[in-house]
């Protein structure tokens, strides 16, 4: 039978976006946005397996990563609103793109924020999930608690301690509210180890798509620039002085490009898969 996506929708927008949130979030992690966004775009917020109310799949591993993937294009579907806009940030990013990959006639545009079409080796995949499956034995150990505090001090989430203290603090609750076992879940059926490679799919991709990090995130800033050489279609955008969540540490510029993105009326996605595309400019901010 598979999962379902809990999910809620807010904006006034005539436009439907499908918003995927990273690990340890859930549907509120782009509340901050509602302002920024909603006027233009009808938000679809989603919670993925393990997170807010959506249990985990039935199945581990590469098949559990899959079935989410399944469980997107269903709601997408079941939602009857056509082709729908995909923005996803880190593990979203990730699933947004193996939706666009999985049934790109669901969809319109895609949004990548900090995001990987996964490891392309093997033994990178191995080592990955190795990694994550120490990480889900800790959360079994020692609890969300010292994991949340654990993962807040890793380097890849410096930017967000320079928000205001209240913002932070929210942020820790949201992610103390996870639970042990969908936090272990999602690492072992949804982690980077887990994903197929999609390397091999993006010159294929006709969906057009924004790429966006932060500029002190070196690492899926190159992953970007790697990315930007496949992809047919393609606009990206880095934030100064921003890190790994350009969504929650600079929200109105962040905003601002997205609409920038969704509102270009110039370029779409061609009808067949021999069209002519050019490709769109690159903006990265220096």
């Amino acid at each position: 039978m598979g999962v379902t996506l809990a999910y809620e929708t807010w904006g006034d927008g005539s436009r439907p976006l499908v918003l995927l949130h990273g690990f340890t979030g859930n549907r509120t992690s782009f509340d901050g946005l509602r302002p920024l966004l909603g006027p233009a775009v009808k938000a679809i917020v989603v919670d993925l397996p393990g997170h807010g109310a959506t249990p985990l799949p039935e199945r581990t591993g590469r098949e559990g990563f899959v079935e989410t993937v399944d469980a997107l294009v269903a709601l997408v579907d079941s939602l009857g609103l056509g082709p729908v806009d995909l923005l996803g940030y880190s593990q979203g990013a990730r699933v947004a793109l193996a939706a666009a990959v999985r049934a790109p006639e669901r969809f319109g545009r895609l949004i990548m924020e900090s995001g990987s079409p996964g490891l392309h080796r093997r033994q990178e995949r191995a080592e990955r999930r190795e990694s994550d499956a120490q990480l889900a034995t800790f959360l079994r150990t020692h609890g969300v608690d010292a994991f949340v505090e654990r993962w807040e001090a890793l380097p890849l989430f410096d930017g967000l301690r320079a928000m205001p203290e209240e913002r932070q603090a929210a942020l820790r609750a949201n992610r103390r509210a996870c639970t042990v076992e969908g936090l272990a879940g999602a690492l072992e059926c949804m982690g980077t180890g887990t994903q197929p490679d999609y390397w091999p799919e993006l010159h294929r991709q006709r969906l057009p798509t924004l790429l966006l990090t932060g500029t002190r995130d070196e690492k899926f800033t190159t992953i970007a620039r790697r990315m930007a050489a496949e992809l047919p279609v393609v606009w990206r955008y880095s934030f100064a002085d921003a890190g790994h969540a350009p969504h929650l540490e600079a929200p109105e510029a962040y905003a601002r490009e997205v609409l920038g993105f969704l509102q270009t009326p110039w370029y779409e996605a061609p009808q067949f898969e021999g069209a002519a595309t050019p490709a769109a400019p690159e903006r990265v901010n220096p």
